[in-house]
C-alpha cells in the first residue's frame, strides 16, 4: 500500500536535494570564466590529481572530461539530472497505486514531478546534444529518453525533436494541475512550468511561442529583486526565482574550483552596476592564497550556498524583449530591459538604454543577458543558439598550458562528451563526435 502523504510527497517530491540539482560544466565552457594560464589557480587544478580534473577538462572543452574508470569517473551533472527522472518517473508512475489522497491531490503531485523531468531533460538536452535546429531536430542524436523504471530497457538516445516534444507534453499537461503558489522556490507552480516553456521555446527559435508562455508566467509573478534594497535573498524564497534548481558543484566554495571571471563579462557589467558589485569580489575574498592571480570572481555562491540556474523573473522580461527586439518594435524591447535595469544600478547611476531600430535592440537584449545570467548556465546556452547568427557568433578562445586553444562557433566540443561510464554500462549510447 502506498500512502501520498508520507511516501510520495515527503520521500520524493519534498526531498529537496534530489530535485534541485544541475550541472556547472556549462559555466566552465562558457566565455565567463578565465584562468591564468599557469598561475596559482591553474596550478592547484593541474597537480590537483583526478579530483579537480574534471575542472580543467571541462575549462579546456577535452574529448574526454570524465574518465573510463577511477575514483572520479561519473558525471555528477548527468548522474543529478538523471536522478530527477528516475525519481519523476517514480511518482508519474506509480501514484495510481496509492490508496489515499483525492484524484486532486494525486494529479498535483503528478504535475510537480512533469515540470522537475522537463527541466532535466530541458538541461540534458542542451549540453549533450546539438543546438536544436527545426531541418534536422529529428535525426539528431538527442539523450536518452527515460520515462519509467526499469533494468531492461534498452537505453539508446533519442532524437532532439522527440526530446523537446516530450519536454513541451510534460509542462503542457502539467499546468491545469500546479498550484498558483508554493512556499519554497524548489516546488513547482504555474508560473514554473510557463517558465519552462518559455526557456525551451527560446531555445528552439520559436520566438512567439516564447514570447507568450513568459508573459503567462510573469502574470503569475512579476517580481524582481531590487539590488538596491539589500543583500539577495535566500534562494529558497527568492521571489523572482520561478524553479529553484543549482548546479552539483558549488565551484566557489573551493579554492580550485573558483569561477575566476573573465574581462569580458566584467568589462560589460562596468562597476557601476549592482550585479558587479555584489554578485563578484576580488579573488583574495574567496580564496587569499590566489590573490597573485588578480582578477574578480563570481561570488554570489558563497554567502548563498549555491546559485539559482532555473528559470527566473528577469529571464522571462528578457525573453519578451527579444521578441520584440526581433520583431522590429524597440520601444517595447528597451521597456522590458530598462524595466530589469532600474532594480540593478543605484538610482544616481542608472541610465536608460534606448535602440533605434530592432537590430539594435536586439544587441542590447543579449548583452543584458550576458549581464544578468553570467555563471548561471544561460550564457553557455545563448552561445550555442546564436552561433549560426553571425551577429552574434563568437569563437572562444583561452591559453592552457602555454597553448592556444580555440572553440568556433558551432564546433562539436558545444556538446559535452556523454560520460564514458554511461556507455559501458548501456553500450547503446552512441558517443558525440
Amino acid at each position: 500500500m502506498c500512502l501520498i502523504k508520507s511516501t510520495i510527497s515527503a520521500i520524493f517530491l519534498n526531498n529537496t536535494n534530489e530535485w534541485v540539482k544541475g550541472s556547472a560544466l556549462p559555466d566552465i565552457m562558457s566565455d565567463d570564466i578565465y584562468i591564468k594560464d599557469g598561475g596559482l589557480q591553474y596550478n592547484s587544478a593541474v597537480n590537483g590529481g583526478d579530483f579537480y580534473a574534471w575542472f580543467a577538462k571541462t575549462y579546456t572543452w577535452s574529448d574526454q572530461i570524465y574518465p573510463e574508470s577511477g575514483n572520479y569517473n561519473k558525471d555528477d551533472g548527468w548522474n543529478a539530472m538523471y536522478n530527477t527522472s528516475a525519481y519523476a518517473n517514480t511518482v508519474i508512475n506509480e501514484i495510481g497505486k496509492c490508496t489515499d489522497g483525492t484524484p486532486e491531490q494525486k494529479a498535483a503531485l503528478v504535475a510537480e514531478a512533469k515540470v522537475h523531468r522537463a527541466d532535466a531533460y530541458l538541461m540534458l538536452v542542451n549540453q549533450y546534444a546539438r543546438q536544436y535546429d527545426e531541418a534536422t531536430a529529428a535525426t539528431d542524436p538527442g539523450v536518452p529518453l527515460i520515462l519509467t523504471q526499469s533494468t531492461e530497457q534498452d537505453i539508446k538516445r533519442a532524437s532532439v525533436k522527440a526530446v523537446y516534444e516530450q519536454i513541451i507534453k510534460d509542462l503542457t499537461d502539467a499546468i491545469p494541475a500546479l498550484p498558483e503558489f508554493q512556499e519554497f522556490t524548489t516546488m513547482p507552480t504555474k508560473a514554473s512550468a510557463y517558465g519552462e516553456l518559455a526557456r525551451a521555446y527560446l531555445l528552439m527559435g520559436r520566438y512567439k511561442d516564447a514570447f507568450d508562455n513568459a508573459e503567462l508566467a510573469l502574470a503569475q509573478n512579476g517580481n524582481i529583486v531590487d539590488l538596491n534594497d539589500g543583500d539577495y535573498p535566500q534562494l529558497i524564497k527568492c521571489p523572482e526565482i520561478l524553479l529553484l534548481k543549482q548546479p552539483t558543484q558549488t565551484n566557489s566554495m573551493w579554492g580550485c574550483t573558483l569561477l575566476h571571471l573573465s574581462d569580458g563579462i566584467t568589462n560589460l557589467l562596468g562597476e557601476k552596476d549592482l550585479r558587479y558589485q555584489k554578485w563578484t569580489a576580488a579573488i583574495e575574498t574567496a580564496a587569499s592564497n590566489f590573490a597573485a592571480d588578480g582578477g574578480r570572481v563570481f561570488y554570489q555562491d558563497i554567502p548563498l550556498g549555491g546559485r539559482n540556474i532555473g528559470p527566473s523573473v528577469p529571464e522571462m522580461i528578457l525573453i519578451k524583449a527579444e521578441y520584440y527586439a526581433r520583431e522590429n518594435q524597440p520601444l517595447e524591447a528597451m521597456k522590458c530591459v530598462n524595466d530589469l535595469r532600474k532594480k540593478r544600478f543605484a538610482p544616481a547611476d542608472y541610465q536608460e538604454l534606448s535602440a533605434a531600430d530592432g537590430d539594435e535592440a536586439l544587441e542590447i537584449v543579449i548583452d543584458e543577458r550576458h549581464r544578468e545570467f553570467f555563471c548561471k548556465n544561460l550564457r553557455w546556452y545563448d552561445l550555442r543558439r546564436l552561433a549560426s547568427d553571425s551577429r552574434f557568433a563568437k569563437t572562444l578562445t583561452r591559453q592552457w598550458g602555454g597553448k592556444a586553444l580555440t572553440l568556433e562557433p558551432n564546433g562539436n566540443r558545444y556538446v559535452l562528451p556523454i560520460p564514458q561510464y554511461q556507455i559501458i554500462l548501456a553500450p547503446g549510447i552512441v558517443q558525440n563526435p
